[in-house]
């Protein structure tokens, strides 16, 4: 998933955002819609429920490469429906003001699964003190298990298991160009396999900086991946397996172990060099 759309919508929002949240069921018709065209669409509201006059809206395409945030103020949510989805998925501006600045997003829809609200509204207060103009509350972006979550836009980056200090410390590294391994889950604008071995890669050469690594090549045989990454001017091949793990409960309110696929990291080498 690379495209988003974030609508500002202060307010309790119910079990499912868009179906329970205080929404003309025009509206949530047509960002349901959304996901169809191939953008996620995602509440979000300030860290302490304030009602703004205007609501912010927020575009984002988290290409890996080339990222861009877009945002609108809106007298009128039926103004929404203005938005064409299809071209936004595509990667075209919306014609909205562009800004350079991140936005981070941290889950705290306990309607949906109560360890969001646990452990992600510790997470929300602490950056809304640390980073106030950059920080929203979000409604679900998934792997409840991983509470506190955080997404950051535009660069599509998905952190887990986040305390109130690892996330102010975060914010602050991303800031300047760094990214957090030891809570990174992946990076959106890769399949499940290749975020694995950007991951496995940049553990294994200590590289943090955003921009440090590019993909350039992937090609899958059965389970098994292997990307192609550009490490300052060097090409690093990446080799990764998916393997089923053992069943576990996958959020709070679930009442069974269900199994889940891994990546496990069969090989890192140069291209053309030995694998280690």
């Amino acid at each position: 998933m690379r495209a988003f759309v974030l609508v500002e919508t202060p307010g309790p929002w119910g079990t499912d955002a868009l179906r329970d949240a205080r929404l003309s069921p025009t509206v949530a018709s047509h960002l349901r819609r959304a996901r169809v065209q191939g953008v996620r669409p995602l509440l979000v509201r300030r860290h302490g429920r304030s009602v703004p006059t205007r609501s912010t809206v927020l575009a984002a395409h988290a290409d890996p490469h080339h990222p861009w945030l877009e945002v609108a103020q809106l007298d009128d949510p039926e103004q929404l429906l203005d938005i064409e989805f299809g071209a936004l998925a595509a990667g075209e501006s919306l014609g909205w003001e562009r800004t350079e600045e991140p936005v981070f997003l941290t889950c705290t829809h306990g309607r949906h699964d109560r360890c969001c609200a646990e452990r992600g509204r510790p997470v929300a207060a602490a950056l809304a003190r640390s980073h106030p103009a950059e920080s929203w509350e979000v409604s679900h972006i998934g792997g409840d298990r991983f509470a506190g979550n955080l997404l950051v836009l535009p660069d599509g980056l998905y952190y887990g298991r986040l305390e109130p200090e690892a996330a102010t410390e975060l914010a602050t590294r991303h800031r300047a160009g760094d990214l957090d391994l030891a809570h990174l889950r992946g990076r959106c604008g890769h399949g499940f396999a290749v975020q694995a071995a950007e991951w496995f890669l940049r553990s294994e050469l200590a590289v943090t900086a955003s921009r440090a690594v590019r993909l350039t090549a992937r090609a899958s045989h059965g389970q098994q991946t292997e990307a192609t990454f550009e490490v300052e001017q060097r090409r690093w091949r990446v080799r990764v397996v998916q393997v089923q793990a053992a069943a576990q409960l996958l959020t709070c309110a679930a009442r069974r172990p269900d199994p889940i696929p891994v990546h496990e990291l069969v090989s890192i080498g140069l291209a053309g060099g030995s694998q280690q």
